[in-house]
């Protein structure tokens, strides 16, 4: 009984901190409409400038909290709602998503670049040089009382400035009708702020409270908020309450598993998983409200042509030729995976950009198709990697059948804690029995893994595997096009613009997002299989859900919607490192820079390439200046496999002709084409030619009028 109340204590101490978290999360979405996946990371924060105020500088722990919770904390707090978040307001759902995406990856980037992860900070409790008092034969420490006296405090006050003050209902009645709000004479934008004020400065209480009795690391930290997720689910992201008692279930859980999990080899990651498994179980099992702030700004979806899909295609395997020819060894274990990468990336075209379902399990996938391949690939088989595909491609219909109920932030919540759940618990189980079959994943925390054998010849050089890659990178994106062009890629847009009109009309959802989920995570799979065999050697850490945040947030920059934005995404994340990863202080720099790009998408919330397609369009159609260039791209290549230039100059030098030529066709097209002037819909195909995409533009509006 000693021990029951002792783990109680301890885990009611621990669910005051999930508590205060989660608290803080649900007044920003309760009065913004924005679900801020940037939480967690807020709190750790402000756990790091208060070891840097106290055990870095030495300042005294009241200064250090004031400074931290009344000067730092809100002020980095109105400087995201003003920044960040402000500026796509008026955006979707979407675009408020990926922006705290982004600040959660940036965030972990920044703190990794000031404090050295590799060196440990231990943070004292409070009130540590005091002895703990008991209840009944439990014991408490002074910090776990001050720690459930705080969340009692947040909680009272919390529910007298949402109940009881002007204040409080302009911020709840904010998030209703902004311009209600002010015709009442109320400040939108001033609430906004004070629940982004008030919300951050809850994450540092959190932060602070929780990091004496935790590693103080940067991700670890961060992600302690798939906990408070799991609270303010509970909660249905709008009731105080019921978060509080979500925390109390979620931290008497993580305590008791603790103490009485039973010692096997297979259970210890449980204990980690668990309040992920937790968030998915809630996010089942509890009825949802409709999402506030689900109003979303639907672009059309470009279709691409065969033809520019071929030619794009074929570039791609030119290029990953190019590369092989004239990089190094060294170089091209570098720079090889813009293509492997580009493949998990792709799959999020189909998922997120056809059919309008946000995942951020995508790179956990691709790690279950290294995985088999790593194992049933050891000969370089071919059957293999289909193996490794059809694995993937089951593990995505598997989350796509749970998440038939989910959209939009739910679904991204439950994606999310299937990745946590892979991370902590299935990839560090050993080797064991399934059904009779035996099942090995990272055995001793790494996997060996070997290149595939074609035609009786084994793929096992770095030339050769970058090759094969961007061969098959360039077969995904065909397929993709095709998809997009198909009925059944129709079918997938009429899902994204609206769930409830295509099961209206006959649709059958479940079918539907099953096919989508499993196809996406067969294409990831692939990419995966393939990153493996370049790396020769893939570790479950390579695989995790921060890791796959920035490879979220380029695919989103490019374009979810483009069938290029595959080799775009992975181009964008290897390119930094092989262009500015020569010395040891870059790597932060580099880390840093997925976040920063995301933060950016209010900019150009269409996408990058989209963009690029259009400013290089006039040279893709000169009949003139693009042979020209394609000749002296030619004659440079000669001359690198000639040995008279070096890799660096033939890079720089096609870069600078290219925008010459690129300029030149522009001026050229500017010459001889006049500006269309902008025709009604309605006399489209009369005073101006039919294009391919008005066909879909028009049914669109007709079922959106």
């Amino acid at each position: 009984m000693e021990q029951f109340l002792t783990f109680g204590i301890v885990g009611l101490s621990t669910a005051a901190i999930y508590a205060v978290v989660g608290s803080g999360l649900v007044l920003t979405y309760v009065t913004t409409g924005v679900f801020n996946f940037a939480h967690g990371a807020a709190g750790m924060l402000a756990a790091f400038a208060y070891w840097q105020l106290t055990a870095g500088w030495g300042w005294p722990v009241p200064v250090a909290l004031a400074v931290v919770l009344l000067v730092l904390a809100p002020a980095f707090g109105a400087a995201v709602e003003r920044v960040l978040l402000r500026p796509v307001q008026a955006l979707g759902e979407a675009e408020r998503l990926v922006m705290t995406v982004a600040l959660l990856s940036g965030l972990i980037a920044a703190a990794r670049w000031i404090w050295d992860p590799n060196v440990a900070r231990p943070l004292p409790t409070f009130f540590a040089d005091r002895k703990p008092f008991h209840i009944g034969p439990a014991t408490v420490t002074w910090h776990q009382a001050v720690t459930m006296l705080v969340a009692v405090a947040v909680a009272a006050g919390l529910w007298f400035l949402l109940n009881r003050t002007r204040t409080g209902a302009e911020m709840r009645a904010t998030v209703d009708d902004r311009a209600l709000v002010r015709l009442n004479g109320g400040d939108p934008a001033r609430s906004g702020r004070a629940a982004w004020i008030l919300g951050t400065q809850l994450a540092a209480v959190g932060g602070i409270l929780i990091a004496p009795t935790v590693a103080l690391d940067a991700a670890q930290l961060s992600l302690l908020i798939v906990s408070a997720y799991t609270a303010a689910v509970f909660g249905r992201l709008r009731s105080l309450p019921l978060t509080f008692g979500g925390a109390v279930v979620v931290g008497c859980l993580e305590s008791y598993l603790t103490g009485y999990l039973p010692q096997n080899a297979y259970l210890p990651g449980l204990r980690l998983a668990a309040p992920a498994l937790l968030l998915f179980a809630a996010l089942l099992v509890f009825p949802h409200r409709r999402l506030r702030g689900r109003d979303r700004r639907l672009g059309r979806v470009p279709l691409p042509t065969m033809r520019g899909t071929a030619v794009f295609a074929a570039a791609t395997v030119l290029l990953g030729a190019v590369l092989a020819s004239v990089l190094d060894e060294p170089d091209l274990i570098t720079v090889a995976p813009i293509f492997s990468l580009g493949v998990v990336a792709l799959s999020y075209v189909p998922l997120a950009g056809y059919a309008g379902q946000i995942s951020l399990c995508q790179l956990s996938v691709a790690g279950i198709g290294a995985v088999v391949w790593a194992h049933l690939g050891a000969d370089g088989s071919p059957w293999a990697l289909a193996a490794a595909v059809a694995v993937s491609a089951a593990a995505g219909a598997l989350i796509a059948v749970p998440a038939l109920r989910l959209s939009g932030v739910y679904l991204a919540l439950g994606t999310a804690a299937f990745a946590v759940v892979l991370d902590r618990w299935i990839f560090t189980l050993p080797t064991f029995e399934l059904l009779g079959v035996r099942v090995a994943l990272f055995e001793q925390g790494s996997v060996e893994v070997a290149g595939p054998s074609l035609f009786g010849r084994a793929l096992d050089g770095e030339a050769e595997l970058t090759v094969f890659a961007a061969v098959c990178l360039a077969l995904a994106t065909l397929g993709v096009a095709v998809l997009r062009r198909g009925r059944f890629g129709r079918r997938l847009i009429a899902l994204r613009d609206s769930e409830a009109a295509y099961a209206t009309l006959g649709g059958n959802l479940l079918a539907a997002k099953v096919a989508v989920f499993a196809l996406a995570a067969g294409i990831a799979g692939l990419g995966g299989a393939l990153y493996g065999m370049q790396q020769r050697s893939i570790t479950p850490e390579q695989f995790n859900l921060v890791a796959g945040l920035p490879l979220f947030l380029v695919a989103v920059i490019g374009g979810l919607g483009a069938v290029g934005n595959g080799l775009f995404a992975g181009t964008a994340l290897v390119a930094p490192n092989a262009l500015l990863g020569l010395a040891p202080w870059t790597q932060n720099l580099i880390a840093l820079l997925p976040g920063l790009a995301g933060m950016g998408l209010g900019h150009n919330p269409d996408g990058i390439v989209p963009m690029f397609r259009r400013r290089w369009e006039p040279l893709a159609g000169d009949g003139i200046v693009l042979p020209a260039l394609l000749c002296t791209l030619a004659v440079a290549w000669l001359l690198r496999l000639a040995g008279a230039i070096d890799g660096w100059t033939l890079f720089c030098g096609s870069l600078i002709v290219a925008l010459v030529f690129r300029a030149l066709a522009e001026a050229r097209h500017a010459r001889t084409v006049a500006p269309e002037p902008d025709v009604p819909v309605e006399w489209w195909g009369v005073r101006r030619a039919w294009r391919p995409g008005d066909e879909e533009v028009l049914a669109r509006g007709v079922a959106g009028g």
